[in-house]
């Protein structure tokens, strides 16, 4: 018997346990998609968040949202789950909703694209927008201080991700925009770099890095004072002089970029903001998903829904019969469906403190499933799940 057979009822519960009926949990992803303009998916690595966010950028596409879902994640998953042998790269590419390479649209008017964070590029981009001239934009991309910076620096990557999204809402293509983000830890830096990029801004250590541009000196004569002259010895004098010298040619652009930051700020707390979390049924994972959901709290960010996936489909509720069976084929069958129905049960045990945290958000669950997911036809058998039919 497949796990994903539609004669089975992945959201069949024991009566103790919450109400995770199909009829509830079509009404309420429906209206998550719905009533949001941005819709940012989180959890463990490895629990189906990427494929998550997938569904949720093509169901809402069918219903006539133009969306596109783009990936924080460097690695190929949502270009795998969208079955895009080529990848994606860091301009929306548009998806065609029928999986046949045909057109993009769906006869609801909605339209689905996809896109891959590129870092380097992003904050490229922000110098650009933010430079005085072109002299100021070539000075600062050839600074061998900022290229290390716009690659490598500890949540550089975290910030042009949420610069991204600022973007992506901005611009005239998209009504919805569905963020898929690292495991949840990383997942908080990306909610907290706009304001890490503030404060950093507004601190001393930045001022004193400034001064040098605002008194008119140049690299070489600052190089020499002595603060600088012991940093030197330090950090090397050659990296000395690129990042006073990226400091002189960013002079003039902080307030534009102090000013992005609290737009992405508002933008992620924004009420039609929703955070998915998701997670599979295994102890650790929903205890990842328990403190990142709290985290959410402590900032004032509720959980729009709860997707499990993976978990063991119920198998119905018949009971072997009462006289004892002289068939040990039928008698291990029997036997066989009562584990599959403890772990069930056990799973389902294991999420209960997800689900009363997050209540009254709504909960998925998504059976364990025969394949994996590759196309668009594979990301459809788990909408049937997440967005089932009601009737």
């Amino acid at each position: 018997m497949s796990s994903d057979d539609p004669t089975l009822d992945p959201t069949a519960t024991p009566d103790a346990a919450p109400d995770l009926t199909s009829a509830r949990i079509a009404a309420s992803m429906t209206e998550v998609v719905g009533d949001s303009d941005v819709i940012v998916c989180c959890g463990s690595g490895g629990v189906g968040k990427t494929t998550t966010a997938a569904v949720i950028a093509m169901e809402a596409a069918r219903v006539g949202r133009r969306v596109v879902v783009v990936t924080i994640d460097p690695a190929r998953r949502l270009a795998d789950a969208l079955g895009l042998e080529t990848g994606l790269s860091s301009a929306p590419q548009r998806i065609a909703l029928d999986g046949t390479g045909g057109s993009a649209e769906d006869p609801s008017g909605g339209e689905m694209w996809a896109m891959m964070l590129d870092t380097a590029a992003t904050f490229d981009g922000l110098v650009r927008a933010y430079a005085d001239d072109g002299e100021q934009v070539e000075r600062i991309l050839s600074n061998g201080f900022y290229r290390n910076m716009a690659g490598a620096m500890s949540g550089t990557q975290e910030y042009m991700a949420a610069e991204t999204l600022h973007a992506l809402h901005q611009d005239d293509r998209f009504d919805l925009v569905v963020v898929d983000t690292p495991p949840s830890r990383n997942a908080l830096d990306f909610l907290d770099a706009p304001g890490v990029l503030s404060r950093f801004l507004d601190h001393r250590i930045f001022k004193l890095a400034m001064l040098p541009t605002r008194g008119g000196l140049k690299v070489l004569g600052v190089a020499a004072q002595p603060m600088f002259k012991a940093i030197g010895k330090v950090v090397g004098s050659d990296v000395l002089a690129d990042s006073l010298a990226f400091f002189q040619a960013f002079s003039g652009m902080e307030t534009g970029f102090r000013e992005r930051a609290d737009e992405v700020v508002a933008l992620l707390r924004a009420e039609r903001t929703s955070f998915v979390v998701v997670a599979s049924p295994r102890r650790d994972t929903i205890t990842e998903a328990v403190w990142f959901a709290q985290q959410l709290a402590e900032q004032d960010v509720g959980v729009a829904a709860a997707i499990i996936n993976r978990v063991q489909p119920g198998f119905g509720d018949g009971e072997a019969p009462a006289e004892e069976s002289t068939d040990a084929v039928l008698a291990a069958l029997w036997s066989n469906l009562a584990e599959l129905r403890e772990l069930r049960s056990a799973e389902l045990d294991a999420l209960a403190p997800l689900v009363e945290l997050t209540e009254p958000a709504p909960v998925g669950l998504v059976p364990l499933l025969d394949g994996d997911v590759h196309d668009l036809v594979t990301l459809d058998r788990i909408a049937r799940y997440l967005f089932p039919d009601p009737a």
